[in-house]
């Protein structure tokens, strides 16, 4: 098999990945794990060592905080956090980040 064939082989099977995790209902979940690999590069180290992604629902975003402070400072930091998904995620970026100590 040619390498142009493999390629256009691995083209389409990259394009159904979305459709295939959509109709298992875990698109959320994929959506999830992509925004918790790059957590820390998003959000700064910082914030990463004190807040971890835990769920996405639509376009919620769940974070679990490690104390009732670092949760109150980073719901003061909401809209910056959330700009700064939006600006590696695009369209695919929550649009609300909801907060909790845990």
């Amino acid at each position: 098999m040619s390498r142009a064939k493999r390629k256009s082989q691995l083209t389409q099977l990259g394009s159904m990945v979305p459709r295939v995790l959509r109709d298992l209902g875990l698109e959320d979940s994929a959506r999830a794990a992509r925004i918790a690999e790059r957590w820390e590069e998003v959000v700064g180290r910082e914030i990463a060592q004190h807040c971890t992604p835990t769920a996405l629902s639509g376009r919620v975003l769940e974070a679990t905080a490690d104390s009732s402070t670092w949760c109150q400072a980073l719901r003061l930091q909401a809209p910056e956090i959330l700009a700064a998904l939006k600006e590696a995620f695009g369209e695919e970026a929550p649009q609300e980040l909801r907060l909790r100590v845990g």
